[in-house]
């Protein structure tokens, strides 16, 4: 694993250097979530401290065929490899891309072909793995490191753990840690190994833990159970009249939270499982130091979440402009929109669990998420997995839009599935495209586009994938 950026690679992004350098006309299009958006805000920064002519533009995987190029330099970034970007080139119109996701042309494509310039950076060509390595923000990044912003560290930070590269390891690895580190030395990171439950600054300790996880626990989605834990611990739910977050307890505290944690876990798993419970109950937090404590954007994991609120919302605008330190109406509208996505979520998974909608199989579970939006079938999928049985991965199912009646699909499963060596992304691409669509992703997070007929063979030749790979 790399923890530095090899010679060919850093060779590329002088070429990527020069190509900016002699652009006066540049537009960037980048993916519309959190890494999409933190890739473009780092690209825009950088460019605006160049006194570049630059248009930022987030936009979905589907709209980049009927693109029209018209700028001088088009940046892609946080998508583009898999596209038939090279078919948009026009001689008056020079192409970077900057992508983690696999690559349809490859390093040795041949771009004698192609009008104009077209340069392709994408890790995999350096032998550098996209899913837990680098991600798009990162590629960014090292874009932006090539002028000698180093300060811009802590959003490619943001991308990795926006984009869930730390979510098997519960650590940032790879080009990550060598991005992580550079932001710890221009004093904007804290990195804390902590008891991985989300919401630290800002959850209550006792609802953070209701949901923890996701193997059932008697704490899962039960606060009065978590409070009952707290006081059995003897850790303290409230400082005078506030309720204690995780981040305000002692280093002791959190040895007995953690102790509880794993011995809770132990007893709801088989045996072959237990060396990785400590895994799942520990991971490493970031901390953004000039951010303000209790706040969403003191970690970030809770800040990857606020910019997610905002694409999920179509209002990327909101999130661009705090990434880029436009914080005060902007951060009005965040809160705005964080609290409407939370109450969205909360009311799909509570219609999910009344109407018992999740539906079992020999080796998955599913649920038909009919009106829930495609931009949040993901969340929902990680959130209620805890409800199902963890042993078999979750699916979702949502027409795409009003206008288009194909079908997202988003799969989420518990780590310890991926600890046996399933890689469900690579799983769900494979079935998708027998079925005429596309998917891909990481080992616990993935998803697909399938036509509007073809779910129930998507669901039977997926079921059967998985004969004899799953844990009894």
């Amino acid at each position: 694993m790399k923890t530095s950026v090899p010679e060919p690679m850093e060779k590329a992004f002088s070429k990527a250097k020069k190509m900016v350098e002699t652009a006066e006309d540049i537009k960037i299009y980048s993916h519309i979530d959190c890494d999409g958006i933190t890739a473009g805000a780092i690209i825009s920064t950088m460019l605006e401290r160049m006194d570049k002519e630059h248009e930022v533009e987030f936009i979905s995987l589907d709209k980049i065929d009927h693109l029209k190029l018209e700028n001088e330099l088009t940046i892609f970034s946080d998508l583009g490899s898999g596209q038939a970007t090279e078919k948009l080139s026009t001689s008056s119109s020079n192409i970077l891309i900057l992508d983690h996701h696999p690559s349809l042309r490859g390093r040795d494509f041949n771009y004698s072909t192609i009008q104009g310039k077209f340069l392709e950076i994408n890790p995999l060509f350096y032998g550098i793995n996209g899913s837990h390595e680098i991600s798009g923000g990162g590629m960014a990044y090292l874009l932006a490191r090539k002028f000698g912003y180093s300060d811009l560290s802590w959003m490619g930070v943001l991308s990795g753990v926006g984009d869930m590269q730390n979510s098997l390891s519960g650590k940032l690895e790879g080009l990550n840690s060598m991005i992580l580190q550079e932001s710890i030395q221009e004093g904007q990171i804290k990195s804390i190994n902590d008891i991985a439950i989300y919401g630290r600054q800002t959850r209550p300790l006792f609802v953070a833990l209701s949901y923890f996880g996701d193997v059932h626990l008697p704490i899962t989605n039960n606060k009065t159970e978590s409070i009952l834990l707290l006081n059995k611990l003897g850790i303290e739910k409230k400082n005078k009249k506030e309720h204690r977050k995780l981040c305000d307890l002692s280093s002791a505290e959190k040895g007995k939270l953690f102790s509880e944690l794993v011995k809770m876990l132990s007893r709801e798993v088989p045996q072959r499982y237990i060396k990785h419970i400590p895994k799942l109950v520990l991971a490493d937090s970031y901390e953004f130091l000039n951010e303000e404590p209790y706040t969403p954007l003191r970690d970030a994991s809770e800040f990857s979440t606020a910019v997610n609120a905002c694409s999920r919302n179509k209002r990327a605008d909101v999130a661009l402009k705090i990434l880029k330190g436009d914080r005060i109406a902007a951060l009005d509208e965040m809160d705005v929109l964080s609290k409407d996505h939370r109450r969205y979520l909360a009311q799909k998974i509570e219609a999910i669990e009344n109407e018992d909608m999740i539906i079992s199989m020999e080796n998955l579970q599913y649920f038909e998420g009919n009106g829930i939006k495609s931009e949040v079938i993901g969340t929902i999928a990680g959130m209620i997995l805890s409800y199902g049985d963890w042993r078999k991965p979750i699916i979702g199912f949502t027409q795409i839009s009003d206008e288009n009646t194909d079908i997202k699909v988003s799969l989420r499963c518990s780590r310890l599935l991926a600890y046996d060596g399933i890689h469900f992304g690579h799983i769900i691409r494979n079935v998708a495209e027998k079925v005429g669509g596309s998917g891909g992703g990481h080992s616990v997070a993935c998803g697909a586009y399938l036509p509007a007929d073809k779910k129930e063979n998507f669901l039977k030749l997926f079921n059967q994938c998985l004969n004899n790979k799953l844990s009894t």
